[in-house]
């Protein structure tokens, strides 16, 4: 079956999630917004390109940085309506420059910080 990414269930922006895993290690690195024409964009240069929402622009996730991610699976929920991206990862994820944009806990009530930035 040919995959088209208009048949995905985007909501009212035309937006889906898409939840960005490092391959390799399973940690769960970021999340950020899709519509139909990041997606194939993803599909078509193994560059992971999301929709900056507040840019209104589409956002080559290192293009600036050079925190490069580089799609090896990109895989839809059951409902279609959520993406994950299994990507290998350059450099930190997040733009606090940290490995993962999941760097605090709620634990006992209280935010604990679980990574510092990278160097």
């Amino acid at each position: 079956m040919s995959f088209d990414p208009n048949n995905l269930k985007y909501d009212a922006a035309g937006l889906i999630p898409c939840i960005a895993q490092d391959e390799a290690s399973g940690e769960v690195l970021m999340m950020a917004w899709m519509n139909a024409q990041s997606v194939a964009r993803t599909l078509e240069t193994g560059k992971v390109t999301y929709w900056s929402r507040s840019r209104q622009a589409f956002w080559v996730k290192g293009e600036s940085s050079g925190h490069v991610q580089s799609l090896v699976d990109l895989r839809l929920d059951c409902d279609r309506d959520c993406l994950l991206a299994l990507v290998h990862q350059v450099g930190p994820a997040c733009h606090t420059n940290r490995r993962s944009c999941f760097y605090t806990a709620v634990r006992d009530g209280e935010e604990v910080e679980l990574m510092k930035p990278m160097d």
